[in-house]
């Protein structure tokens, strides 16, 4: 199905390599990963500095693949938590999705959020899940925190549409793929699911 397909965006529950990562035991928050940013003059960026950036480029970019590059870029860059810890325990919960265990899967989320509520993918991450589920409400009330946090988050947006076409919601379905275009313009298939209900609901009026 198109709408839990677009949500499931298949590099979500892949597991990511965590160079250096702590013990379980180790709760030390580290900062907010600094680099530098050759075009900038070799001045140093925040991770929240290259995500602002690579968002301006998504939406400016004409070419759907290339879109695609840096889309996944933005992706990349939510992965990394600042905090060894939380990286390992996303990196747990990506093993225990791959292998069916669903219920060590949230254990590890839960913590995860308990230690670092402020980072949207672990809200993201746990609401991937409880759609998997079939947890509808669930997945949708940690929608709504992944979008507290980071409004563009195209992923969570993609939830909240296959969420609100499961549950025969199309009009809302409808508006969360419009706000979805608007943050990532050139996805082909969020284009044609757009294009679908408005379809389908222009039928319904007629």
């Amino acid at each position: 199905m198109t709408a839990m397909r677009f949500f499931s965006f298949p590099v979500l529950l892949l597991s990511f390599a965590v160079a250096g990562t702590a013990p379980a035991a180790a709760w030390a928050q580290q900062p907010d990963k600094v680099s530098v940013d050759p075009s900038s003059g070799g001045a140093f960026t925040t991770q929240a500095q290259r995500v602002d950036k690579l968002f301006g480029e998504l939406k400016r970019e004409g070419d759907p693949d290339k879109a695609k590059g840096i889309a996944n870029q933005i992706r990349r860059e939510w992965q990394d938590s600042g905090s060894a810890t939380i990286n390992f325990l996303i990196q747990q919960s990506d093993k225990a999705v791959e292998e069916n265990r669903n219920a060590a899967a949230l254990d590890f989320l839960d913590e995860a959020i308990r230690l670092r509520p402020d980072y949207a993918e672990g809200w993201n991450r746990r609401a991937t899940l409880h759609f998997k589920m079939g947890n509808y409400r669930k997945s949708m009330s940690d929608i709504n925190q992944v979008l507290r946090l980071e409004p563009r988050h195209f992923g969570a947006l993609a939830g909240m549409a296959g969420i609100m076409t499961q549950t025969g919601r199309d009009e809302l379905a409808l508006k969360a793929w419009e706000r979805f275009l608007l943050v990532y313009p050139t996805e082909r298939q969020a284009q044609k699911a757009l294009g679908e209900l408005a379809e389908k609901l222009t039928g319904q009026r007629t």
